[in-house]
């Protein structure tokens, strides 16, 4: 590479746009030195291209993905992209060269720094992924499943199987606040992962608050409190999901229910 030019991309930081990038750097010999995104304010010290989005190349490269690295290395490439790793697209870039130059079994040599960043970030995007299968809540907005979530990685796409399967038919929307993004999904199959600048619920009804506080009542009553033991549930629950999660929102603005005291012959089916 010692005969390519350092430059700086511009790019619309989506992955076809990445991927166009990274057609650019080869029919040009350029070796990106720094990704910038379409808002991305930094100032680079190498000159600056503005790579516009080729779907056609963008394809082509994406083809040349399983071809050149395997499935395995496609599948890094593609899950690396959905995470918070700094630099991500260096690091990204980086694993293509190698995968260009020595083929798919470079991808499963872990003690190349290049493959073991990506991995590990992998891995900490699936892990978060999984996290929020159990850890979602969704709110009924008559009839339209809503949940709000705040991940560090983009892990959408990883949840929308999932969810698809679950609630097969039910009309949902899933709103990623860190990324401004939502899945939207409707009866048929049909989903839509969509950019989303100003996503605003409506205050939910009487029956959903209802629903709301006997989760809480029952998540509270279930409890041992003999076996109380805070490190252990955050290690299991990390804190940073609780502001999402139904059991740890206050109830002000739930209406009350019954006490059980005054319905001892009340019973919920």
């Amino acid at each position: 590479m010692a005969d390519w030019t350092q430059v700086s991309y511009r790019y619309d930081g989506s992955f076809a746009g990445f991927l166009t990038c990274v057609y650019e750097s080869y029919a040009h010999r350029e070796a990106p030195a720094c990704f910038l995104g379409s808002q991305d304010e930094r100032l680079s010290l190498w000159p600056e291209r503005t790579v516009a989005t080729h779907p056609a190349r963008a394809r082509q490269v994406y083809r040349s993905l399983a071809a050149k690295l395997g499935r395995t290395g496609r599948q890094l490439v593609v899950y690396g992209f959905l995470t918070c790793l700094p630099e991500r697209e260096l690091h990204l870039w980086a694993l293509l060269r190698l995968g260009y130059q020595e083929g798919p079994t470079a991808m499963e040599r872990l003690t190349d720094s290049r493959v073991w960043t990506v991995r590990k970030a992998v891995g900490q995007l699936q892990g978060e992924a999984h996290l929020f299968k159990g850890f979602v809540r969704f709110s009924d907005y008559e009839g339209l499943l809503i949940g709000e979530i705040s991940p560090k990685n983009r892990v959408l796409p990883l949840l929308r199987p999932h969810f698809c399967a679950r609630y097969a038919g039910a009309p949902l929307v899933l709103h990623d606040r860190t990324h401004h993004e939502a899945l939207f999904t409707r009866s048929g199959g049909k989903w839509a992962i969509l950019p989303v600048e100003d996503f605003q619920t409506g205050p939910p009804g009487a029956e959903e608050l209802a629903f709301r506080q006997m989760w809480r009542r029952f998540y509270d009553t279930v409890a041992i409190e003999s076996r109380y033991n805070p490190r252990c549930r955050m290690t299991h629950m990390p804190k940073r999901f609780w502001g999402d999660m139904t059991e740890f929102q206050t109830e002000e603005s739930a209406p009350s229910l019954p006490s059980a005291e005054g319905n001892k012959g009340t019973r919920l089916s």
